[in-house]
């Protein structure tokens, strides 16, 4: 059986094929139109502000992640066998060069020390009876009263007296030392550690006689590692006459807590390993600094500026003249036509807000800042000057290292460089 389908009339479709037309048409009006308003070319030149390009020398620091370390670390050991009567001192607080830190049983040492000294007294009263004995041997020998021989023996025993007499001392002395020992104090200065032994443990002398350790603060100890590819770069850079390190080395370090705070005392590098680290790639910088107040701690994570170094010549830009394009980083340079013209530019690290600029550019030359993201090649341009003062804060090339890195100074805003290239 077949079902009849309804016929559409003629006039119908063409109703709907001329409302198409229509959409369509209108369609093409409206994006001929938007088109057309978005490549407007501008009335008139571009206003833009510009800066002269003006060397100068400029300082330069370099940041590194640190660490402090004690300049001197104790450990305090038992020097005689016996039995730990007390300890003397707070755990984790300041004791001082000579303070008693624990204190052993004395009473075996005192006794130790009696029988020394009733054993040099014996030796002594020997001593006397060989001199006496002597004394009366001597003149008899002189008349032929008595043999050669018994002068001889006399002569020998007196000797041997006085050597009992040098070895008793000689244990006194040894048992004085041992009694002294028993009151274990500190040889220096510094923040006393836990104590690992406990009241009535019997110690030892030797490896298994540490009982805590001290460590100085004042001074204190600031380590970086500089890695290869730094040092490399930084060798390379003087080469070319962009950087200049101090007379002697002789660098200022300056030293950022965790909270951001500045520490007050600055110090100077005292120590360069001399031969690279095997395992990680960097050698390591020693850094003394002064720490009266015992601020700084043994092994706290700290960031370390040093100081020192300039770059001579030194052509800068704000950050925001320089573009990014597929050839590289580029200005805009304001021709002596007033156009705008492109130039390819070598950049170095950050200064503040501005960029260092290796190569690229001559001095004289004025490079757009403000507006460069809208200049085109060969543009007519309407020059405003900037009116910018430079940056106090200087940033140089950083390691993403655990132990290294560079950044700027001045304020909170720390920038690796070359993160943006």
């Amino acid at each position: 059986m077949r079902f009849p389908f309804p016929t559409i009339p003629a006039s119908l479709n063409v109703e709907r094929r001329q409302l198409r037309l229509a959409v369509a048409g209108a369609a093409a009006v409206l994006l001929f139109g938007c088109t057309k308003e978005a490549v407007k070319p501008p009335s008139g030149p571009l206003q833009v502000t510009a800066v002269t390009v003006a060397p100068q020398d400029t300082p330069v620091q370099f940041e590194f992640v640190a660490q402090t370390q004690s300049s001197r670390e104790v450990e305090i050991r038992s020097r005689v066998e016996g039995f730990l009567d007390k300890r003397l001192y707070t755990e984790g607080e300041m004791v001082r060069a000579g303070q008693p830190m624990f204190q052993m049983d004395r009473k075996p040492f005192e006794a130790a020390l009696q029988s020394a000294e009733g054993q040099l007294a014996q030796q002594k009263a020997r001593l006397e009876v060989a001199k006496i004995n002597l004394a009366r041997v001597r003149p008899l020998a002189a008349k032929n009263a008595v043999s050669k021989k018994e002068l001889d023996d006399a002569i020998g025993m007196e000797k041997q007296a006085e050597a009992a007499v040098i070895a008793a001392q000689g244990e006194v002395r040894t048992a004085k030392l041992n009694l002294g020992y028993t009151t274990i104090a500190s040889p220096l200065t510094g923040l006393a550690s836990f104590a690992k032994k406990q009241e009535g443990s019997y110690l030892t002398a030797g490896d298994l006689g540490l009982l805590t350790t001290v460590s100085q603060v004042d001074p204190t100890w600031v380590n970086f590692s500089v890695s290869e590819n730094e040092l490399l770069r930084y060798r390379d850079e003087i080469a070319k006459g962009r950087l200049k390190f101090p007379a002697n080395k002789d660098f200022e370090v300056e030293v950022i807590l965790a909270d951001g705070k500045v520490y007050p005392q600055r110090g100077h590098i005292n120590f360069a390993e001399p031969s690279f680290n095997k395992e990680t790639g960097t050698f390591l910088i020693r850094t003394e600094l002064p720490n009266p107040e015992g601020v700084l701690r043994p092994g706290q994570f700290v960031r370390a500026k040093v100081y020192g170094a300039t770059r001579p010549g030194a052509i800068r830009l704000p950050q925001r003249a320089v573009l990014q394009g597929a050839k590289g980083h580029y200005v805009w340079v304001v021709g002596n036509d007033g156009k705008a013209k492109q130039r390819v530019v070598e950049v170095g690290d950050w200064y503040g807000d501005d960029w260092f600029v290796s190569d690229g550019l001559r001095p004289g030359e004025r490079v757009v800042v403000d507006g460069a993201i809208r200049v085109a090649a060969n543009a007519p341009l309407k020059i405003a000057d900037a009116s910018s003062t430079p940056s106090e804060r200087v940033t140089a090339s950083g390691s993403s290292g655990s132990a290294s890195g560079n950044s700027g100074g001045g304020d909170e805003t720390t920038r690796e460089a070359g993160s943006s290239r």
